[in-house]
């Protein structure tokens, strides 16, 4: 008797743990589209979602055939047509499903890798709190305001939005195939990418083009650059601290006076706008075939994660923040993550390009032969 009571009490937890649990929300998450993501920063401030990682059916733009414009709060309008199906954009769980009065009816689904996507003014939803929903499964019908239809979509870590650039390209609805940096720094999160996949999205005025894909060299004859196409980093500026030197100074110092604008020294997308330690606030500019600008200790900054830049576009002002004694720019060059000297590219005495051809292996290297 005792056996078969036995079977019986494991015979019914299998059947009760094969039978599928909902997730559990507190009520404050089924009612507030903002609110933090519980434990997300417990053990670390910062973690990382490799995005690269993801396999085709694990990703879908919410509405496919949808024209997307980015507007200002970190929402991209999504607009289509009527009784058009909104698309859940990666697999995860629905944390909140209701109708607001200013927005209609809306839906957030938290996803494992960190990240919670919101479906914003639709004319219904059909899913449910708790509910587990596979990538580019339907879960709303497109709404209408205004005499036309569109979804508002934003990305979200812990209950703030981000910039969506820095995950997928508007125009294109491409995924970027690189890795996010998520890092919590007091009130605000920052978003910063790792890896050498970034997508300049579908723009003339940007290149995507890789010199690498069939040739493991790569010869940038600098007095070919045109005007236009780069800047001093910070014009009128004297160097004050070298590269290099005993204390193995790993960018160069530019000084003129406080608050005064830097500028991108080429076109790029900003992967970096946030305090980073001794640097205090920092930006990062990627540009093509693996090359990084980095300009820091800045009094503010003036562009966000996933801008695009043009050369001789102001970035931020100049300032002392981090690990800094006066205002001034420390500026950075960086090729396939190793940092190199700046003074290959920049003559700083007279604040314009060496004369001089560099050689770029696809490995990181770098080397500089006078023209």
């Amino acid at each position: 008797m005792r056996i078969k009571k036995l079977l019986l009490a494991i015979a019914t937890l299998t059947l009760v743990s094969a039978t599928p649990v909902k997730h559990q929300f507190t009520a404050a998450e089924q009612q507030q589209i903002s609110i933090s993501t519980p434990g997300l920063f417990s053990r670390s401030n910062a973690f990382n979602i490799d995005l690269d990682a993801l396999k085709p059916n694990e990703y879908s733009f919410p509405l496919p055939v949808g024209k997307a414009t980015l507007r200002k709060n970190n929402v991209v309008e999504i607009t289509t047509k009527d009784g058009d199906a909104v698309k859940a954009m990666f697999e995860g769980t629905v944390r909140l499903s209701r109708k607001y009065p200013d927005t209609g009816y809306a839906i957030v689904i938290r996803h494992r890798n960190g990240l919670e996507t919101v479906y914003a003014n639709n004319a219904e939803n059909v899913v449910e709190v708790g509910q587990h929903v596979r990538a580019g499964q339907t879960i709303a019908i497109v709404g209408q305001r205004g005499g036309k239809f569109y979804c508002d979509f934003s990305i979200m870590i812990d209950g703030k939005r981000i910039n969506p650039t820095a995950v997928v390209g508007i125009g294109s609805h491409r995924l970027h195939r690189h890795i996010l940096l998520c890092e919590k720094q007091h009130n605000y999160i920052n978003v910063s990418t790792i890896g050498e996949k970034v997508d300049f999205d579908d723009s003339k005025d940007f290149t995507t083009e890789d010199v690498f894909t069939k040739q493991s060299t790569y010869k940038w004859n600098l007095e070919e650059m045109k005007k236009g196409t780069w800047a001093y980093p910070l014009p009128g500026a004297k160097v004050i601290s070298p590269y290099g030197g005993r204390r193995r100074h790993s960018g160069v110092d530019l000084k003129t006076k406080p608050k005064d604008e830097i500028v991108a020294a080429f076109d790029g997308v900003v992967t970096r706008s946030a305090t980073h330690y001794g640097y205090g606030l920092c930006i990062v500019i990627k540009h093509a075939n693996g090359l990084e600008t980095l300009y820091s200790h800045q009094h503010k900054n003036l562009v966000k994660v996933g801008d695009k830049v043009k050369a001789g576009q102001v970035i931020g002002l100049t300032g002392r923040t981090g690990r800094a004694t006066t205002e001034h720019l420390h500026f950075e060059t960086i090729f396939k993550g190793r940092r190199f000297n700046p003074n290959l590219i920049f003559e700083h005495n007279s604040r314009g390009l060496q004369k001089a051809t560099l050689t770029l292996t696809k490995n990181g290297g770098i080397t500089q032969k006078r023209n």
